[in-house]
């Protein structure tokens, strides 16, 4: 290389040891990309949170294939660099995956230097990997007296490592971990127990995972360490509909990726939406493939009472007391629109009683469904009965929960086919906190329809 050349290339490398967002695009410029806006941001704030004395946590979520992991690698060798010293601690779903990630720093590090290909070293030219250090999962730095970096898991072992930065990455395996008490409860233990008691001198701890739930390894620190986290969150869809990075991620990509894939997965991964678990009020669900033969299929209607409510319909049929769902009406249009909508629903699967709640309005509602059904397909074959609910809303859904979650069968691929409905059911709360209550008080009429056969004490009269 030319004079010219080698001075350029040294100002490279002094901005690179001063900012991490440089060191990132010297040694990767093919990923750190000046007009991927969003990963300057996130390096700014990494730097940031790491230079600052008043927090000690960073929660990272970022969409897959935005560099959150591989940022968050370039950051271990970055802060080596500035300090040979520093005892970093990684901590990751198994052993093997935190190993690869301590590899892939050690082997950054040990680089050795081919023609003019910059490496390592060129930037910091003191931080070398002591010699004979050949363990992926443990290894020192030359002048170093201690290991400088040890790779664990929940089921591996920190005894006797003291570490200045830990890094958590992607401790949950999948959604079906995600939704397991026990095994939040068991990382939650083990954060604390062990990883946090290995934290000395001016400690810092990053954690990178997908948002699950609300009391997930992110949400617990958030909840319980407040003001001492920091945290670093990316969309893949904003809010204007556009995507964070089309050139890693197109919205045609993104399309395609989400088709086949359960809503509350594409909220957690792609948008970073927890759901939360503890306090839902209802389990995992029966699905069937095939409907058995039915003799009688009835439907639900609860209109929206509030320009905010959701119209709600469900499709069902009783087989020995078991509820097969077999079509699903979730719309917050206007009522000229669900009107002509739960019309179709009603025809399309030949329903024969329809029992539509008629509170505020929906009596004009019933009759309108019915005159549509005579006028559009010349059709009586359903039965429309309004009805007046008089019960209390909140206890009616929790005291029917259960006996939903057992007896409620649903299509196999209810959760794509009806996303928003999916969304509200597999959120809903226990305890407050829920934005809607529609679908949620429609399966409670089933239930009570089903389950204890109409009573007036349920709070629902038929209106002759």
């Amino acid at each position: 290389m030319d004079k010219i050349a080698n001075t350029i290339r040294d100002l490279y490398c002094v901005k690179a040891r001063r900012h991490l967002y440089d060191y990132c695009k010297l040694m990767n410029p093919q990923f750190y990309k000046d007009d991927r806006i969003y990963l300057k941001e996130m390096c700014d704030k990494i730097q940031c949170f790491l230079e600052q004395e008043s927090k000690k946590f960073l929660v990272v979520n970022l969409p897959p294939r935005h560099g959150k992991s591989f940022t968050s690698k370039n950051t271990v060798e970055w802060l080596f660099g500035e300090n040979p010293e520093l005892r970093v601690m990684t901590g990751s779903y198994n052993e093997t995956l935190s190993g690869q990630f301590a590899k892939q720093v050690r082997d950054t590090i040990q680089n050795i230097k081919v023609d003019d290909k910059l490496v390592y070293r060129d930037i910091f030219p003191n931080t070398r990997v002591k010699y004979g250090e050949a363990s992926a999962s443990m290894w020192s730095l030359q002048g170093s007296n201690q290991k400088n970096y040890l790779a664990t898991s929940p089921t591996g072992t920190a005894t006797g490592f003291g570490a200045n930065i830990l890094i958590i990455d992607d401790l949950i395996k999948n959604s079906e971990e995600a939704y397991n008490e026990n095994v939040l409860d068991k990382q939650w233990e083990w954060f604390n127990n062990t990883m946090l008691s290995r934290l000395e001198g001016d400690w810092k701890v990053i954690i990178i995972m997908t948002r699950w739930a609300e009391r997930d390894l992110a949400g617990r620190v958030i909840e319980t360490f407040g003001d001492l986290v920091d945290v670093i969150k990316y969309k893949a869809v904003q809010e204007d509909g556009t995507m964070l990075c089309d050139e890693i991620l197109s919205k045609q990509d993104f399309e395609i990726k989400i088709t086949e894939m359960n809503e509350d997965i594409v909220q957690a991964n792609y948008n970073q939406e927890p759901i939360d678990v503890k306090g839902r009020l209802y389990g995992e669900f029966k699905v069937y493939d095939k409907l058995p033969q039915v003799s009688q299929i009835y439907a639900y209607t609860d209109t929206a009472d509030k320009g905010e409510d959701y119209l709600v319909t469900i499709v069902y049929a009783i087989i020995n007391n078991e509820v097969y769902v077999i079509d699903i009406q979730y719309d917050d249009r206007s009522m000229e629109i669900t009107e002509e909508e739960t019309t179709d629903i009603l025809f399309n699967n030949d329903v024969n009683i329809a029992d539509i709640e008629s509170n505020n309005g929906g009596r004009g509602f019933a009759r309108n469904v019915e005159r549509r059904l005579k006028e559009k397909y010349n059709s009586n074959k359903t039965v429309i009965r309004p009805f007046t609910q008089t019960g209390n809303k909140e206890a009616r859904i929790l005291a029917s929960a259960t006996w939903v979650t057992e007896h409620f069968y649903m299509p196999f691929n209810w959760k794509n086919k009806y996303k928003e409905a999916y969304k509200s059911i597999s959120t809903f709360q226990k305890k407050g906190k829920n934005k809607h209550d529609d679908i949620e008080d429609v399966m409670a009429g089933i239930y009570e329809r089903v389950a204890n056969k109409p009573r007036l004490e349920f709070g629902y009269r038929n209106i002759i």
